[in-house]
């Protein structure tokens, strides 16, 4: 009877986000067609209007969880937020999962979140239209394979970097970034033979590229923790209801200089721009550390 009631409730939760997002998808595609325009008014405007409907969107979504499939969502840490600032956001990356969590918890307390995502993600049937027309930064990487038969690609993904990041200078946003590069498994945590316990390396030219290509208009960092009592869920197990608990840490912290610099030219800058992120990711891990040693006490208790 309960995973006749999960299955339920999962396959409504999914029509609901469907509907949800056809509804507000189809103006974001309409106003975008407008930004074609090259008049720096018209793109400004519809640029606002854009972020209002993805909010909205969000919005819609986190009353569908509260609703369908409710959680305990515990938030801490020191984080004063605005939506009037610009921030770069960085998390470690677990699950589909945390591109929920992280809208739930930042949705109108900061600028619309703008992921990062991988050239081939364009082609997702609506979405990928919709998270052009929101802006996202679509990223191309090429192996080192082909930057050997063809070394005119040597730099052109930093050049894509740049030209996306550009657009945000006009208005307040915040760059997602999960400086990971993909979900956190045990294979690929062992095949690594990462340093961390709960995370995979870094990588950092990314957030490096993001950083130089805004310049000043960024200046706060935004280092959020996930945390799932119990096991990583998938997205179904998340919308069927059988996640009870999240956990989340919220450190917000200026940009200093030792973040700026060029990455590329600058061999100093680069190497010392990766021990800084070393560093926030060894506290970083030392948090989740403490976030699982509190789910033992509670569950010893």
């Amino acid at each position: 009877m309960g995973a006749m009631v999960s299955r339920f409730r999962g396959s409504f939760a999914f029509f609901c986000y469907f509907i949800n997002t056809l509804f507000w998808v189809t103006p974001i595609l309409i106003v975008s067609i407008f930004k074609l325009i090259p008049l720096a008014v018209t793109r400004k405007a519809c640029t606002y209007f854009l972020d209002f409907c993805a909010s909205a969107w969000i919005s819609v979504n986190g009353a569908v969880e509260n609703t369908l499939h409710p959680i305990k969502l515990t938030v801490e840490g020191d984080a004063q937020l605005s939506t009037k600032e610009w921030y770069m956001v960085i998390a470690n990356h677990q699950s589909w999962v945390d591109i929920l969590i992280l809208q739930r918890v930042l949705n109108r307390k900061i600028p619309f979140l703008k992921f990062f995502l991988k050239q081939e993600l364009i082609f997702v049937p609506v979405l990928g239209l919709a998270w052009w027309a929101l802006d996202f930064p679509f990223m191309r990487r090429y192996s080192t394979a082909q930057l050997k038969r063809n070394p005119k690609l040597r730099g052109k993904d930093i050049e894509i970097t740049r030209r996306a990041c550009a657009k945000f200078k006009s208005k307040p946003v915040s760059v997602m970034n999960f400086v990971e590069g993909t979900r956190f498994h045990p294979s690929k945590h062992s095949k690594q033979n990462s340093p961390f316990n709960h995370l995979l390396k870094p990588k950092a030219g990314g957030m490096a590229f993001a950083l130089s290509a805004m310049g000043e208009h960024i200046n706060k960092l935004v280092n959020i923790s996930i945390y799932y009592p119990g096991k990583v869920p998938s997205y179904w197990e998340y919308i069927s209801g059988q996640v009870d608990e999240v956990r989340v840490h919220i450190e917000v912290s200026n940009i200093g200089e030792e973040l700026r610099g060029d990455y590329i030219k600058d061999r100093q800058f680069k190497i010392q721009f990766q021990q800084e992120l070393n560093l926030i990711w060894q506290e970083k891990d030392r948090v989740l550390a403490q976030l699982a040693q509190a789910e033992n006490i509670q569950e010893e208790a």
